[in-house]
């Protein structure tokens, strides 16, 4: 089971973050080792320019080993040609990745992309649900991980919701705690997280026998970012864990390698279980007490 979602915060380009979760996803395919990043959020050509570079040197790296670093920028004026060949690579990436900028102009061009050149402003998300369905992995980094989850962290606005009822916040520190309530208690359907730099949420999701919808979230945090005169950016080095807030005013902090499985009931219910490297057995997500599971495939078996 591997993640098809990651979305994340970071002051530079950690090595675990980068390395491990991204760039080795795409070497490890035979035949494919593209990662695709798109700088469309960002507001003019040098502004795609300068997203598409703080990526670009990171990804040099791994070309020797046979990584292929993509890259396209929006413009007014792209051919049909151009635009065929955008969703081509969008649909046959091994790693995608919705770079920084706003998150509304990203969204605008994306479905430009699709509305003008083909009539089918859902095209871009069209695309993201295949990738989805074929296991690859879409990454959402600034302005891309507020499209990538349910809503639009700071106004409310539906996104793409390729991860599941998930709202996160980035550059997390406990003073925004008040607006993480805001937000569990306007949303209690989904579950929102406070992400520190560097740190991220992964998801993936199917459904199971009995046709319940299923969902399994990996906590991250990523300490390899040692340059000294950042260490003040990177919170996860100084003790700062992944938050997340109730809709009733609880909360539950996540380290990296913790996990949480949710489980949606064709009925309208829903449960959620959390699960630390270090303890046997799952805890249930809303009494916060043990349970007898001890693996997601024993919980997902039963249901």
């Amino acid at each position: 089971m591997k993640p098809t979602e990651l979305v994340y915060s970071s002051h530079d380009r950690s090595e675990y973050l980068h390395k491990d979760w991204i760039v080795q996803r795409a070497l490890e395919n035979w035949n494919n080792k593209t990662v695709f990043y798109l700088p469309m959020s960002s507001g003019s050509r040098k502004d795609q320019e300068y997203s598409w570079g703080t990526f670009s040197w990171y990804f040099d790296r791994f070309r020797q080993f046979g990584l292929d670093p993509r890259t396209f920028m929006y413009e007014d004026s792209i051919s049909r040609h151009d635009a065929q060949l955008f969703f081509d690579w969008l649909l046959h990436s091994e790693v995608v990745i919705l770079g920084g900028g706003a998150p509304e102009t990203g969204m605008d061009r994306y479905r430009a992309m699709g509305g003008k050149y083909f009539g089918n402003s859902n095209a871009f998300l069209e695309t993201l649900r295949t990738r989805q369905v074929q296991g690859k992995l879409t990454v959402g980094f600034s302005a891309g991980a507020a499209q990538l989850c349910e809503y639009s962290c700071d106004d409310y606005t539906p996104a793409f919701g390729l991860m599941t009822k998930v709202i996160t916040t980035l550059h997390y520190e406990s003073a925004s705690d008040p607006w993480l309530y805001t937000l569990a208690h306007r949303h209690p359907d989904c579950m929102v997280f406070g992400l520190p730099n560097d740190s991220g949420v992964a998801t993936a999701q199917g459904h199971t026998g009995q046709g319940n919808f299923w969902q399994l979230i990996w906590f991250i945090t990523d300490n390899s970012w040692d340059r000294p005169e950042d260490q003040w950016h990177i919170k996860t080095r100084q003790g700062a864990r992944i938050e997340h807030k109730y809709a009733d005013g609880r909360s539950w902090s996540f380290n990296g390698g913790d996990i949480m499985l949710r489980v949606w009931y064709r009925d309208g219910g829903r449960q959620a279980w959390v699960k630390k490297p270090d303890c046997p057995v799952f805890h249930d997500r809303d009494s916060q007490r043990e349970t007898h599971y001890r693996s997601v495939e024993e919980i997902l078996g039963e249901r």
